[in-house]
């Protein structure tokens, strides 16, 4: 149901036909502009299917195994974007010199490495780092890594082996679109992968019961109903681990899901709920706030998603209540006016490489992981970012736009934006992150029809001028180009932060040693900004 309205209102909408009526006559005295609220009269409340704590990782992981190569398929968002021309926000030369330090540079799990053999594109590489250790996970598999040294700690394990012995589509599946983040302020490792080989479709997510991601977890499965869930992403938040999926029935795209489950419950493993709710399908490719720093939100903050549709950022909160869970409510979008644009490739894919006519797919119609978010006292922020084509939906030539919304929890507004191209090659599958000085750092993929595709970042310090962002780092050239018809490339990569100094940018991405077809590879690079101390 959706209705038109000027100004947002927290509302829960509990109960019957008669209820929501009174609403919408409420509703109805008051100017009508043409942003749009988005109700759902109550939240799908359901307890986890099953869980349980599993032995040490270190006992119960095991090796991937080689199936058959295979190419995922993606699917593509039905939703409006603008068909426009210009960028109000490009950037065609890059600002001041990064003042940065290096750290580790290393190649994670890829074809060759460590007795790993890709059989999937794309591998969406993700990565999170804790106290001690960086976690990577790829299409099928995750390895530990010491993040000091770099030095391998624990795999390549396949993804399925996190729940050995749980039963069901978790322990039999190994489906991938992974996730893993770090929780922060518990110290402990959340992991995610879907279940979607055979039905029910299931959401598999496991809690570490320590900083070891070695060590004992949690484990749960939810269920995630009849639509297929399409491109699952997880976010950390203090009262909940928030996700998002894009849902797909017989007649196509039907509208987003999102779900918050019960975090306190899910870090002493015990029975947990979820709270669900659903989108039109006007709305897809919702990313959730993912917490950093050592701030937390402002009390009785919500959660947040956010998407980029109809040329302009949209914005929900997300109240969840574990005590009284019928009370949750999702609210919004509340519109936020940006720049121009033209989504990359239309979408699609257009991506050039050198020596050969494939092109790598975009993924142009959505934000790319992750929604960072951080309070920094005096004002709270989000950073986002996408990638758009240079002139007309034609046009070959792609760059990544980046936001930093403000204020989200009262009166959202763009702060800054900028779309980042400063030569003639593409950019795109980028991350994004902020410090806890306020510098932002942005990794993405690069290529063209000179240059194979490679991993690079560039990023701002808090005091350079509005929009701009810096000089570019490489963290690896690529040395091949991807044949034999595979345009899958990313899905997405991962720009996480140091827990300890709350400084230093841990990055991974992918990139092809040789020209060839699923010989990817991934990179972990760490960096920090000279003024975060």
């Amino acid at each position: 149901m959706q209705i038109k309205r000027k100004f947002p209102i927290a509302v829960a909408v509990i109960g019957t036909v008669m209820m929501v009526a009174a609403l919408l006559a409420r509703v109805s005295a008051q100017e009508i502009d043409d942003d749009v609220m988005l109700l759902q009269v109550d939240p799908e409340v359901a307890l986890q299917v099953q869980h349980d704590v599993s032995p040490p990782l270190s006992t119960i992981a095991r090796p991937s195994k080689r199936g058959a190569q295979h190419q995922v398929a993606l699917h593509h968002l039905s939703i409006t974007q603008p068909d426009g021309e210009g960028d109000l926000a490009l950037q065609l030369t890059p600002g001041a010199k990064l003042a940065i330090s290096n750290g580790l540079n290393f190649d994670g799990l890829g074809s060759g490495k460590f007795g790993f053999n890709a059989d999937a594109a794309p591998p969406d590489p993700n990565g999170a780092v804790g106290e001690t250790q960086f976690v990577e996970w790829v299409n099928s598999s995750f390895a530990v890594f010491d993040k000091t040294t770099g030095a391998l700690v624990s795999g390549p394990s396949a993804g399925n082996s996190l729940w050995s012995g749980f039963g069901g589509g978790c322990e039999t599946n190994n489906d991938g679109a992974p996730i893993v983040e770090y929780d922060k302020a518990a110290n402990r490792w959340v992991m995610s992968q879907f279940s979607i080989s055979s039905k029910p479709y299931l959401q598999c997510v496991a809690v570490s019961t320590t900083a070891d991601a070695t060590g004992t977890w949690y484990r749960y499965s939810f269920l995630l109903g009849a639509a297929f869930p399409d491109y699952p992403k997880m976010a950390v938040w203090p009262d909940g681990y928030y996700l998002s999926w894009n849902q797909f029935g017989a007649t196509g795209f039907t509208g987003a899901k999102v779900c918050a489950l019960d975090r306190d419950s899910m870090l002493a493993g015990s029975d947990a709920i979820s709270e669900c709710f659903e989108t039109s399908a006007s709305f897809g490719g919702l990313l959730p706030s993912d917490l950093d720093g050592a701030n937390s939100p402002p009390s009785g903050s919500p959660a947040y998603y956010l998407n980029i549709a109809g040329g302009a950022l949209n914005l929900w909160k997300f109240h969840s209540d574990f005590t009284a869970p019928h009370n949750a409510t999702f609210i919004g979008p509340t519109s936020i006016s940006v720049a121009s644009y033209v989504p990359a490739c239309n979408g699609g894919a257009c991506i050039p490489q050198p020596g050969t006519s494939q092109q790598l797919d975009s993924l142009g119609d959505r934000l790319m992981y992750r929604l960072a978010y951080r309070n920094f006292g005096d004002h709270d922020s989000i950073v986002a970012n996408h990638a758009v084509n240079l002139g007309t939906k034609n046009n070959t030539h792609v760059g990544v736009r980046w936001y930093e919304v403000r204020d989200p929890g009262g009166t959202p507004s763009l702060y800054q934006q900028g779309t980042f191209s400063p030569d003639s090659a593409s950019r795109w599958m980028g991350s994004i992150a902020m410090d806890k000085v306020g510098d932002i750092a942005l990794g993405y993929s690069v290529s063209s029809v000179q240059i194979h595709p490679g991993i690079r970042f560039t990023g701002r310090a808090a005091t350079d001028s509005l929009g701009t962002m810096g000089s570019e780092a490489t963290v690896i050239a690529g040395t091949g180009s991807q044949e034999k018809g595979l345009n899958r490339w990313g899905d997405y990569t991962s720009m996480a932060i140091d827990p300890v100094d709350d400084c230093t940018f841990w990055y991974t991405n992918e990139y092809l040693p040789a020209n060839g077809s699923f010989n990817w590879r991934t990179r972990i690079a760490s960096f920090k900004f000279s003024a975060c101390q």
